[in-house]
């Protein structure tokens, strides 16, 4: 075993997180941590990479292990570059990279005999540590991630901070990997990147998720973290789902059948005299013994119950755009976009960070005017739009007053209610009514933002990341209110299950102002994306080919081979091999030991060109197999 806890107990106040939990991970594991929001998650990893002591118990690590942790949080800040923090997880490699840059930056400045020597006994010392080989891992995960290396990380925003975070944490390749929502904050193709080099991770990984397809492809063991104690449940998610129901039903007849006897027995002593008897003491012992046990058990928690007045019926058409386009700075971000969204649509946006899928939502609610085309707007909308950065919310506000504005009471579904009893709703128990929005975790100020859209009536709903720091439960029941929503949806997320099992169409950023409209959700868009290997990529932008992209094709008729496919069968062979040649020249130069002379920003395109061919080889015979296949199938027919 790699690590070992045994009745490891752990409170804040007086309500104890982790409570007498035994738990084992093997060298290899990957292991889902998974329960509601503020139920210890966070504090159980910190338990296991030895950043708190227990209260009680002992946690027994592997000598020598190295353990590395991904914080949901975002504790820092400072002047250091983005290089040097990730470096920081690394021991004494990460000390000699640092002197070693300092002094390539002293010789660049001018060369003296000191610096000079300085500089060839560092270098020594780095191919003594192998430490080139770790400086060239850095440098993919930076790459990866779309990390600026020498950028300071004060400068960064909070999301790009937690991306050096995570790459701090990858780079150090540890044999124990704990990470705290790692998907947070990243995109789609970043999500997609994380989940292959995990795949392939050699350590044990635990690690806490929101996002379902992410936990699906990568669990082996999800272990459920409930009032304090652990559960462990071997197979993938829906397993996982079915047993979790089977056991809290099997629990709820429990209780229900102990409060019966206990509810007997309580009226048994309270007649009186047969009680009294000497014979009756033992009942009576057996009596407090069941209210001492009564008054121990802590209830499972609540769940939200989430509901949506759609309001008024908008019209027929909710947005028309023709020919729009917008750039900034210089960069187009949208280029003569068409686009008719119809009553009932639900649309989902998906792009790398920066894209443009905020522009967009603002361009549709007439916050950003079009540098050219048209934007209209159809009759009798009624507009709740979950903004991505929360800035709905006043952070000196109370609870109460940023959902009710001041009153007592809301109004939903044509019925008024107290502002406690919505927000009980919402899991917000009366002693956080009056608390400062400022005081409340990230999941809270979700939960707190979908209260105050939906106590007003709305016929269309826009979310902007909405899933974002909410737990597995929540976001099940909120999907569920989006899918089953009456009126029409625009939702920006990077939550591929939510995506797939929500929208009806997807409308996808491809980069230099293209958006194209593709039909279904996640992965009926990755079905039929243009295929990424450089050779003729497929063209379904055009309604008709979506159409027909989407049809599924007669019984039992084998598909041939195009002329064009044909071509590009053809053209394979020559672009593997070109691409080889391209990735062991590469691999040759990234290996030599005066690599270091080419300066950091050659070194770095140099890593990031050599990733890139590796993901050009992946498709490619990824693509030749699939034509080779086809052919086969062609010439048997």
């Amino acid at each position: 075993m790699l690590l070992v806890a045994e009745c490891v107990s752990l409170a804040f106040g007086h309500l104890a997180l982790v409570d007498g939990v035994d738990l084992r991970i093997a060298p290899g594991e990957r292991v889902s941590l998974v329960g509601r929001n503020g139920c210890g998650k966070s504090t159980l990893l910190r338990l296991l990479s030895g950043e708190l002591p227990p209260d009680s118990g002992s946690i027994w690590r592997e000598p020598g292990t190295r353990v590395a942790r991904l914080d949901q949080d975002v504790p820092f800040g400072g002047p250091q570059r983005v290089f040097d923090v990730v470096a920081d997880g690394l021991g004494e490699a990460s000390a000699l990279l640092r002197a070693y840059h300092d002094a390539a930056r002293e010789v660049a400045a001018g060369p003296t005999d000191a610096s000079l020597a300085r500089l060839g006994r560092l270098q020594q010392q780095l191919e003594h540590a192998d430490a080139w080989r770790v400086e060239q891992r850095i440098e993919q995960v930076l790459a990866r991630l779309s990390l600026p290396a020498d950028e300071p990380v004060d400068t960064l925003s909070g999301g790009w901070r937690r991306r050096v975070l995570l790459a701090r944490a990858l780079a150090a390749e540890p044999e124990l990997l704990l990470l705290d929502e790692p998907t947070n904050h990243l995109d789609i193709e970043a999500i997609g990147w994380l989940e292959a080099y995990l795949r392939e991770f050699r350590g044990a990984l635990v690690f806490v998720t929101h996002d379902r397809a992410f936990l699906t492809r990568l669990a082996t063991r999800i272990v459920e973290l409930d009032r304090g104690s652990v559960t462990s449940y071997p197979g993938d998610y829906q397993a996982y789902v079915r047993r979790r129901d089977e056991a809290r039903s099997a629990e709820a007849r429990d209780r229900e059948r102990f409060d019966q006897r206990l509810a007997r027995e309580e009226a048994w002593l309270r007649r009186g005299v047969k009680a009294r008897r000497t014979r009756d003491e033992g009942r009576k012992r057996a009596l407090e013994a069941m209210r001492r046990e009564r008054a121990l058990r802590r209830e499972p928690p609540a769940t939200a119950r989430v509901t949506v007045d759609a309001g008024e019926r908008s019209g027929a058409v909710v947005f028309d755009l023709e020919g729009v386009s917008k750039a900034f700075a210089g960069r187009q971000v949208i280029e003569a976009l068409d686009l008719r969204v119809m009553r009932g649509d639900r649309v989902g946006l998906i792009g790398p960070n920066g894209a443009g899928k905020t522009t967009l939502i603002r361009l549709l609610l007439g916050e950003l005017a079009p540098d050219a085309g048209r934007v209209e707007r159809g009759t009798n909308l009624a507009v709740a739009y979950y903004d991505q950065q929360r800035e709905q919310l006043d952070p000196d506000a109370t609870v109460m007053a940023s959902v009710a504005d001041g009153r007592d009471t809301v109004t939903v579904g044509g019925h008024d209610r107290h502002v406690a009893g919505y927000l009980a709703d919402f899991l917000f128990p009366r002693e956080r009514l009056m608390s400062p929005v400022r005081s409340l975790s990230g999941g809270e100020r979700n939960r707190l933002l979908l209260a105050r859209l939906f106590a007003r009536p709305a016929n269309v709903l826009v979310l902007d990341e909405p899933t974002n720091d909410l737990d597995l439960e929540t976001l099940e029941l909120l999907e569920e209110l989006v899918a089953t929503f009456a009126g029409t949806v625009i939702l920006v997320s990077h939550d591929r299950a939510f995506l797939d099992n929500v929208v009806t169409s997807t409308v996808v950023f491809e980069g230099d102002g293209r958006v194209v409209e593709y039909v279904g959700g996640y992965s009926d868009w990755e079905r039929q994306r243009p295929a990424a290997t450089g050779v003729g990529p497929r063209d379904e932008s055009t309604p008709e080919r979506r159409d027909r992209a989407a049809r599924p094709s007669a019984a039992g008729a084998p598909k041939r081979l195009g002329f064009n496919e044909r071509r590009e069968l053809a053209e394979l062979p020559g672009r593997i091999s070109a691409l080889e040649q391209e990735h062991a020249g590469l691999s040759a130069t990234c290996s030599a030991p005066d690599f270091y002379r080419l300066g950091a920003e050659a070194m770095t395109a140099a890593v990031a060109r050599l990733a890139d061919i590796e993901r050009d080889l992946e498709l490619a015979y990824a693509r030749w197999y699939e034509l080779e296949t086809l052919a086969s199938g062609s010439l048997r027919d």
